[in-house]
C-alpha cells in the first residue's frame, strides 16, 4: 500500500514542471492534495470490493473535495 501511495507521490514530485499537482503529494495534512478511499473491509483480503464502489466505499476524497462520505452524521 505504502508503494501505491506516499512513494509514488515522492517520484511525481521529482518530475518538477510535469507534476500535475501543484500541492504537497503523498501526506494527509492541511494543504496537501487527497485521494483518499475508506473501504468497509480490509481490501487486502478481497481486492473484489472495488467493483461495487457504491456498496463498500464509505469515503471517498478527490484532490482534497469529499464526494462520498457516509461516516458524516
Amino acid at each position: 500500500m505504502r508503494l501505491a501511495t506516499s512513494t509514488n507521490a515522492e517520484l511525481l514530485a521529482l518530475s518538477n514542471l510535469r507534476n500535475p499537482y501543484p500541492g504537497k503529494l503523498g501526506l494527509v495534512e492541511k494543504g496537501a492534495f487527497a485521494h483518499i478511499l475508506v473501504v468497509d473491509v480490509n481490501p487486502l483480503e478481497n481486492i473484489a470490493l472495488m467493483h461495487e464502489p457504491e456498496k463498500n466505499l464509505s469515503v471517498i476524497m478527490k484532490d482534497g473535495r469529499i464526494h462520498k462520505n457516509t461516516l458524516a452524521s
